[in-house]
């Protein structure tokens, strides 16, 4: 299975389609075409996938200069509670410092579970976009974004 394959399998079964937050295979196609665009795929113990094993989790990164922006981050629901998002956002954050990052951002909606997994590891809130997501049924829930320095 190629390593867009693994990401998409991880992705249909970790995002709650409720919340709309899914990507679809044609997006991350054309994100990756972007030089400044790159995926990090993750087995359940966080190390890079070597091609023959499965992953359990993957993180999609944007670089525009010294800063790095975390799109997407996913694990698979039978890894989770096993510490693998934590290792994996561990991880990219070595990544962004070897990619000569100063910084790195993200975005994620207000009822996100994951915010402890983030400030844990540092993330501190630097704004709010109201009303900015909506869910399928119509329901608004802003938008949080968090920025550490590397």
């Amino acid at each position: 299975m190629s390593e867009l394959d693994q990401l998409m399998r991880i992705m249909e079964v970790s995002f709650d389609p409720h919340y709309r937050e899914a990507w679809t295979r044609r997006q991350v196609e054309d994100s990756l075409l972007i030089s400044s665009t790159f995926a990090m795929l993750c087995d359940e113990a966080a190390k890079p996938t070597d091609g023959g094993s499965e992953a359990a989790g993957f993180i999609l990164a944007r670089q525009a200069s010294d800063e790095i922006e975390l799109l997407l981050i996913a694990v698979d629901p039978k890894h989770r509670k096993k510490g693998v998002g934590s290792l994996l956002l561990e991880r990219f954050l070595d990544v962004a410092g070897e990619r000569e990052a100063s910084k790195v951002f993200l975005e994620m909606r207000a009822n996100n579970p994951a915010i402890s997994v983030y400030r844990a590891a540092g993330f501190e809130q630097i704004g709010r976009r109201a009303n900015y997501y909506r869910t399928v049924t119509g329901e608004t829930i802003d938008a949080l974004t968090f920025g550490r320095k590397v």
